[in-house]
């Protein structure tokens, strides 16, 4: 029968003297906690102010899936099924556990002092208490094996090397000490537990009830065996009973000041993180990002929104973002949890619980200090600390040549399992170094063609459409005729001389199916999607006024563009300047016209294709089932990447990278990606959807030495020989055969 023996005495031999400690002890760990939380709240509260939080209602529901993706490791899980189950034992092995304990401290401290006659730590209650402890803790311990074995393998996204720096120069083991020191403390605890447990089983002799505590039960008879009588466990016990709590109390006071912080700011930050990360910028007017002495985005430490600073809390130095982003594959001195870490570490010391008597951070070869100024940048002609409080990040801690490695393609902020927004952070750092004018000339030069004549190509506007000349139909100018499509071409749609062989092609299909479109002619400049991200926001806001006031001349009821670039600024950006639109890939459009007859496919290509997706198609703009539902329907037999979807791999174009030189790379992300293309037998083309793409990837077969092997092509290339239209280029109809022929042959990819 369940009575009230069936349970176990809280605060068993142990002195009114030792509780008294116990307490005391208790009471200064808990101090602790609070003042490495006020510390940390601190250092938000310092940020700028930000708009995140939006909507009671649409807030309410990010923290409702933070909550839910939290409780799932849902984001932990994430293409990493291994971490993903071994991270949620630990983490609900050590919810469970403080539950646990939560518990005790009702029924010691509050039920049986104030209301004896409502105890329940006995009967049905501890038996199933005692079981699901014992089975969580066993669990987190699993865990805990588990990822040190991983961590002692040292995959590439645990090597704490820098990109940036030689080796010898820089000391990043404290963060490895960190991770075994936060590892083994929950170890420690655990097994104290267990052990804690297994004595005190055994110096009661093995009371029934206590089988459903099994792992203690196990532990309690291997005790036995090994020689223990009840006396020597009950001594064990009673140390240990110290020793554990101990161990738990200063692991409560470490919590804020270690890796640990990580399990209270990780829910919050994915549930602050903006749906738009990336892909909407924030407008310098409406986010208090111009400080009084009016220079512009994250120039100091002072500059950074407050949202960002819990984004540098937030790092658990997994390294996803690391493996994941194209610059570091390519040799580039930007590794976005570098970047992320320098930053959590100089915040931590210039705003520590001492400042401003902390000194700034010494290990960082920079110091803060001016940037190297290589590469072709001016140095950076402030460095130091900023006049606004704060020290100097954007060409100080984290150099020029960091930032403007960055394509800006949100692998990072896909991959993150926690809510960071690197792309924001290093766009405002970007912005800074264009008010201070740390700009690479071909950055310069391409700012200034845009300013001038809309485009980058330092051509004049008024040239933008003679890509239409000797098209066999006109297209409409949506200024003077009412359309039901307005295509915005985009620059290297109009004026890259391989691009334009495409975009005649999208303007034949669009005519062939009977579309209702037309085009802003000289009237269209460039969207600004990689100019803002390239920083010159002003250059961007110049550009967004033009082409909304063009756009507002016109009468249409939706747009479509081939560029995934121009696609993301119209859709998700220019609302923010009073540009509401529908906007459409031409991918979807052409997948639409498929599905319903407009369009026929009426020689399917029989090809064995791979697709690429562009990084602003498919991360940016969440399209990835359009282009595949096209090379379906034109008869393509699809090899997927490795990398593909919202795991695909840069170009390395975006972000104004197309406007940067790229020769001190090791390898360009292009021919990486075409590499990787290779590896899958019988591919004859890869297939974009995107201008910048095909332009980078027509390069990059041929600086491979794969152009005889592999044909790049646009989708719209693919869809015009299905639905019988000619192709232009004759490299392009003649390549075909040579594909296919060598495709049969069988030969290695």
């Amino acid at each position: 029968m369940l009575d009230r023996d069936v349970t176990r005495e809280i605060f068993e031999g142990i002195s009114t003297e030792g509780e008294i400690l116990f307490y005391a002890l208790t009471g200064v760990a808990t101090l602790v906690f609070f003042v490495g939380i006020g510390i940390r709240l601190r250092k938000y509260a310092r940020g700028r102010p930000q708009g995140v939080i939006g909507s009671p209602l649409g807030f309410a529901r990010r923290a409702a899936r933070s909550s839910v993706d939290t409780a799932f490791n849902r984001t932990v899980a994430k293409r990493d099924l291994y971490a993903g189950v071994f991270h949620s034992m630990i983490m609900w092995g050590f919810i469970v556990l403080f539950i646990g304990t939560a518990i005790l401290t009702l029924e010691a401290d509050i039920v049986r002092p104030l209301a004896p006659q409502f105890s329940f730590y006995w009967g049905a209650f501890y038996l199933v208490y005692s079981l699901v402890l014992d089975v969580l803790g066993m669990a987190m311990l699993v865990g805990i094996a588990a990822m040190a074995v991983r961590r002692a393998r040292r995959p590439r996204q645990l090597d704490y090397s820098r990109v940036d720096i030689a080796p010898a120069t820089t000391d990043r083991g404290g963060f490895r000490t960190g991770d075994w020191i936060f590892l083994g403390w929950l170890a420690v605890l655990g097994v104290t537990g267990l052990v804690l447990e297994g004595a005190r089983i055994l110096a009661h002799d093995f009371p029934w009830f206590e089988v459903f505590s099994p792992v203690g039960w196990v532990l309690a008879g291997v005790f036995e065996a090994v020689g223990m009588n009840t006396a020597v466990a009950e001594a064990v016990r009673s140390s240990t009973w110290w020793g554990h709590a101990f161990i738990a109390l200063a692991f409560v006071a470490y919590f804020p000041f270690s890796k640990a912080i990580h399990a209270l700011a990780d829910p919050v930050n994915l549930a602050l993180r903006s749906p738009l990360a990336g892909q909407r910028l924030p407008v310098l007017a409406t986010t208090g990002a111009m400080p009084a002495d009016g220079h512009i985005g994250i120039r100091d430490l002072a500059d950074m929104p407050w949202k960002a600073l819990l984004d540098l809390d937030s790092c658990t130095k997994c390294g996803r973002c690391h493996v994941a982003c194209p610059a570091v594959a390519s040799g580039a001195p930007l590794s976005p949890r570098d970047l992320i870490l320098d930053l959590r570490q100089e915040a931590d010391a210039a705003w520590s619980i001492l400042a401003p008597l902390a000194e700034r951070r010494s290990d960082h070869p920079y110091g803060g200090a001016a940037t190297r100024g290589d590469g072709g940048l001016p140095a950076d002609p402030g460095g130091g600390a900023g006049p606004n409080g704060g020290s100097r990040v954007a060409g100080g801690l984290i150099s020029a040549d960091t930032l403007w490695s960055c394509t800006t393609c949100l692998a990072c902020v896909e991959a993150c399992p926690v809510g960071i927004e690197h792309v924001p952070t290093i766009v405002g750092m970007r912005r800074s170094l264009v008010d201070q004018g740390i700009v690479a000339p071909s950055l310069q030069t391409a700012f200034t063609s845009l300013a001038k004549q809309g485009n980058s190509f330092g051509q004049s506007g008024r040239a933008r459409a003679r890509w239409t000349d000797n098209l066999p139909t006109p297209i409409v100018d949506a200024r003077k005729e009412d359309v039901d499509w307005l295509w915005f071409v985009g620059d290297f749609a109009s004026f890259d001389v391989r691009v334009q062989e495409a975009t005649r092609l999208v303007a034949r299909i669009f005519q062939a199916a009977g579309m209702d479109f037309g085009i802003l002619y000289e009237g269209e400049r460039s969207a600004g999607n990689d100019v803002r991200r390239a920083g010159e926001e002003g250059l961007f806001e110049v550009l967004v006024e033009h082409n909304v006031g063009q756009l507002e001349k016109a009468r249409f009821r939706r747009i479509v563009t081939t560029d995934p670039h121009t696609l993301n600024t119209l859709k998700f950006e220019y609302p923010d300047f009073g540009g509401e639109y529908e906007v459409w890939h031409y991918s979807q459009v052409l997948a639409a016209l498929l599905a319903s007859g407009d369009l026929e496919a009426r020689a399917p290509i029989g090809r064995r294709v791979t697709y690429h997706d562009p990084c602003y198609l498919a991360r940016y703009s969440k399209v990835t089932a359009a282009p595949r539902e096209v090379l379906a329907a034109i008869g393509a037999e699809l090899v997927e990447m490795p990398r593909n979807g919202a795991n695909t791999f840069c170009c390395g174009a975006g972000g104004g990278r197309i406007w940067m030189d790229d020769s001190g790379l090791t390898e360009r992300p292009s021919e990486q990606r075409i590499r990787e293309a290779m590896t899958l037998p019988g591919v004859t083309d890869f297939v974009t959807a995107c201008p910048k793409d095909l332009t980078m990837y027509t390069a990059a077969v041929k600086a491979t030495g794969h152009e005889d092997r592999l044909l790049v092509s646009d989708l719209i290339e693919l869809v015009a020989t299905a639905v019988g239209l000619p192709l232009e280029s004759a490299v392009l109809r003649e390549a075909q055969p040579e594909m296919e022929l060598a495709a049969a042959d069988g030969q290695p990819g």
